[in-house]
């Protein structure tokens, strides 16, 4: 059996669709509320679907055998302001995930992200080296509770505490693909800009809020939600490899070449809006990201990551294109 807790989520329900697809029984960790949520897990559905604040009795649980966790569940929203909460759900449930899966011998996976770097703004920076974990500065309290956890699992390490037989944790880049509508604004950017010209409007970037980037010009590493499937599988699949790893393209991409990419796949004329960043961005924006992959490839990973225009014209043709757009 294996738990994937944030499983009716963007990622977390993508990783669930190839799971189901192998034959193997999952249960989902999350809350479905009232809106469109649970479409996520239409076409593959889990063996059981249990509410966060239920975890313990499933932990307790010893009739069942858990393989591996996934543990993709967090408050992943950049603008969070609830420390409290986002220490609870982000770093001590991660915590006690890290603690059981070591005490019962359950591998354990989980989200981390880019936004640890915080400012960084050349590759140099953007190294998954857990030597160089320390000198990290996340811009917002997301990306702070991210490193956290991240910190906390070095020290563990570092100390000889028990740990899980197989752990990775992933530094998720900007991904998109379907399964992500639910987000409200922290939907994916090509997502947002299909929705503008399919509209008839213009695609709407941010005005740069560096003097040394020019508009349009703010690059990030755009990454297909099929391909960090891909690597978790992959990382499942080889029970030897542990570690915390980059997952990115290993390519930085300008937010102008994404709306472009976009206009393209929708068989729209490309146009172009520049609007200010709000207010509520400004000092949290990283302009630039682009993962450091060599400690994955040296780890033995081999395939290739789909290109930014690809993986837009995959999107658009598969899913949003669509009266169905869920995967």
């Amino acid at each position: 059996m294996i738990i994937v807790t944030g499983g009716a989520g963007f990622i977390g329900s993508c990783l669930v669709a190839s799971l189901c697809a192998r034959g193997l029984d999952v249960v989902v960790v999350d809350r479905l509320r009232d809106g469109e949520k649970w479409r996520n897990l239409r076409s593959h559905i889990p063996v059981r679907i249990i509410a966060p604040e239920d975890l313990e009795m499933l932990l307790d649980d010893d009739t069942i055998k858990v393989e591996a966790v996934f543990h993709m569940g967090a408050i992943s929203t950049t603008t969070a302001r609830d420390g409290d909460l986002v220490w609870r759900t982000n770093v001590s449930l991660s915590q006690r995930f890290w603690t059981w899966c070591a005490q019962q011998g359950v591998r354990f996976f989980y989200a981390s992200s880019a936004a640890t770097y915080g400012a960084a703004d050349q590759l140099s920076l953007f190294s998954d080296d857990p030597a160089l974990l320390s000198t990290l500065a996340p811009l917002n309290l997301y990306g702070w509770s991210k490193q956290a956890f991240d910190l906390n699992v070095m020290r563990s390490l570092d100390r000889g505490i028990a740990r899980p037989p197989q752990w990775a944790g992933l530094k998720f880049f900007n991904v998109y693909g379907p399964n992500e509508y639910h987000k409200g604004n922290m939907i994916s950017v090509v997502k947002v800009k299909y929705d503008e010209v399919r509209q008839g409007r213009p695609a709407r970037l941010f005005r740069s809020d560096r003097a040394d980037i020019a508009d349009g010009q703010q690059k990030r590493d755009f990454i297909w939600v099929g391909d960090v499937v891909k690597v978790m599988l992959w990382l499942y699949d080889n029970p030897t490899i542990n570690g915390l790893f980059n997952c990115g393209t290993g390519e930085a991409r300008t937010y102008l070449d994404l709306a472009n990419a976009v206009c393209d796949a929708a068989g729209v004329k490309r146009a172009i809006e520049y609007i200010d960043m709000p207010d509520s961005l400004r000092g949290q924006y990283q302009s630039f990201t682009q993962a450091d992959m060599s400690r994955l490839r040296a780890a033995g990973y081999t395939a290739s990551f789909t290109s930014l225009e690809d993986g837009i014209h995959q999107y658009v043709r598969d899913y949003l294109s669509k009266v169905d757009p869920y995967l």
